[in-house]
């Protein structure tokens, strides 16, 4: 929902040190001359502004022209020429050329051989034509395929450990449970020796495995087991008496008791409870740590802590900020870097004091997330959303949300009804889901990522690379797009081991087919070096601190 505060080294630049935008190409002929007697360049004014230089300059080498071209594509441009020079052929090529201010853009261009009265080359002639639109709708057009090749198919994974469901997948089932039959949730801890402290982690490692092949033998074909903590194991009783969930939790804990130390909490469920699977959880684990505590194998709760006492007051406050607009939006513009220009917005929640001063949200979000209340709080920032693209055809707005609020259900027909309601260009719009976040129901998540892009709305990753989780979740989601996290750009150009982390990251994004966002830029040496990496998109002090959403006036360009 919130970035964190960027950490300042110096007083940023004023916004005039930022490069020019790139103006239309001249319509006229572009081209350039190259006569090997006298190493003389000479260059069109059309081709001169392409490239952001003055047309009358003296003094032009090839080593000037060749700085022009893409250093990813000089081996490419050169072996052109060559092939040109030697074959007294026309060849054609297509490369990158930069501009004086760091921009680049795409161009056909064509190289004639110059001959002289002998017949032999003394020159080559350039004729170059921006084709950057076209090479844009090639480069997304890989990128789509290169997505879809990489995007895994099924959300199914067991854990490593044990072969037992994780604990996502195993709260998707509690979910599903939740929406049949009641039945109970049984929470064990099992531990070797007295303590965990001093335990190794082979000793651990077969207790576990040992553990989860003992509940697996015992439990009965349709319950479902699951690794939902560091020594926990869970068993979901669907479809089942109280009486009877009671009688096999007593047996599966004496039987993992007679080989290592055992705890459980054992939580009743009805049908189409208010208790979602984070509650019931929550209440079976606390349920363990009482049975530890009271020195007793089991501890039942008959019925679920009542959601209205765990989320009442949460809720009356949120709703309060709500009703009472404490919450509101801030906007922080993101520069893409071929284009120079800012194609895209990220918005900002903040929230207002007693003196209505902006306020980072974070113990809030954290709050209102642990205890189920985030949804209406995403809710309202995605309607907000919703109008500002609306009161401004053309802008594009980055939207935090937070994990449990991408994996709940309501979300997805939320978005689809204020779509319609506003008549909202859908490519305007971007999720963001932060990847540190709890994702709620990672099947819902899935569901609600794919049909926002079957809508044409992009999906973003935040804080990409700060947990191994950031990786996953590109197997896992139909990413556009992902946030590096700030931490690795904030020192890059002083920090060799960020820079190859940074260039790893890229890499593996342009493996994906997903565009990148650095974070906190604060100075120019770190906006060349990120363009150097290959980085597309960059925010930070340096292109625009957060500033109060104003309808009508978020700046495009």
């Amino acid at each position: 929902m919130t970035v964190p505060e960027e950490r300042e080294r110096w007083t940023p630049a004023p916004p005039h040190t930022l490069p020019e935008p790139r103006q239309p190409a001249d319509e006229r002929t572009a081209w350039f001359t190259y006569t090997a007697a006298g190493d003389q360049i000479v260059w069109s004014p059309a081709f001169a502004a392409m490239v952001g230089r003055v047309p009358a300059e003296k003094g032009k080498t090839r080593q000037i022209l060749a700085r022009h071209v893409h250093r990813d594509d000089h081996a490419k441009a050169l072996g052109a020429i060559t092939e040109a020079w030697t074959s007294q052929a026309t060849v054609h090529t297509t490369v990158r050329l930069m501009r004086a201010d760091g921009g680049w853009f795409d161009v056909d261009c064509t190289l004639e051989p110059m001959g002289g009265p002998d017949g032999a080359v003394r020159g080559i002639r350039g004729t170059v034509r921006d084709v950057s639109a076209r090479e844009r709708d090639r480069r997304e057009s890989a990128r789509l395929t290169r997505r879809g090749e990489t995007v895994q198919a099924s959300l199914v994974e067991p854990d490593p450990a044990t072969g037992l469901l994780i604990r996502a997948r195993f709260a998707d089932e509690v979910d599903r449970a939740l929406r049949g039959a009641g039945g109970a949730l049984l929470v064990m801890r099992v531990q070797a020796g007295d303590t965990a402290e001093g335990v190794r982690p082979d000793r651990n490692a077969d207790l576990l495995h040992s553990a989860a092949r003992l509940v697996e033998e015992k439990a009965r074909p349709e319950h479902l087991i699951g690794r939902v903590g560091p020594n926990e194991i869970a068993v979901l009783f669907a479809r089942t008496t109280w009486r009877a969930a009671r009688e096999q939790a007593r047996d599966l804990i004496t039987a993992l008791g007679e080989q290592s130390h055992c705890w459980g909490g054992l939580v009743r469920f009805e049908r189409d409870a208010e208790a979602g699977s984070h509650g019931l959880l929550i209440d079976a684990e606390q349920a363990w740590r009482q049975s530890r505590e009271a020195e007793r194998s089991l501890t039942l709760v008959a019925h679920p802590v009542p959601v209205r006492d765990r989320q009442g007051s949460y809720r009356s406050r949120v709703a309060d900020a709500l009703g009472t607009d404490r919450f509101t939006l801030y906007s922080q513009p993101i520069l893409e870097l071929q284009t120079n220009r800012v194609t895209r917005h990220e918005l900002l929640l903040r929230v207002l004091d007693e003196t209505d001063g902006p306020q980072s949200p974070i113990q809030v979000l954290d709050t209102a997330e642990r205890l189920d209340a985030i949804f209406d709080i995403d809710l309202w920032v995605v309607e907000r959303a919703m109008r500002l693209a609306a009161e401004q055809p053309g802008l594009c707005l980055q939207v935090n949300l937070s994990g449990r609020s991408v994996g709940d259900p309501r979300l997805t027909n939320e978005v689809e009804k204020l779509l319609e309601r506003y008549r909202v260009d859908p490519a305007q719009l971007t999720f963001e889901i932060t990847e540190t976040a709890l994702i709620g129901n990672l099947s819902e998540a899935r569901r609600f990522a794919d049909r926002v892009r079957d809508l044409g709305c992009g999906l973003a990753l935040d804080d990409f690379g700060s947990g191994y989780a950031s990786f996953r979740y590109l197997r896992l989601f139909p990413i556009d797009l992902v946030k590096i996290d700030g931490e690795y750009v904030v020192d890059l150009v002083d920090n060799p081991q960020d820079q190859v982390l940074v260039r790893a990251l890229v890499q593996v994004c342009q493996a994906y087919g997903i565009h990148t966002v650095a974070e906190f830029v604060q100075d120019e040496a770190t906006l060349r070096m990120l363009r150097e990496l290959g980085v597309d998109y960059v925010q930070g002090y340096l292109i625009g601190r957060p500033s109060p959403v104003v309808p009508g006036r978020l700046r495009k360009s």
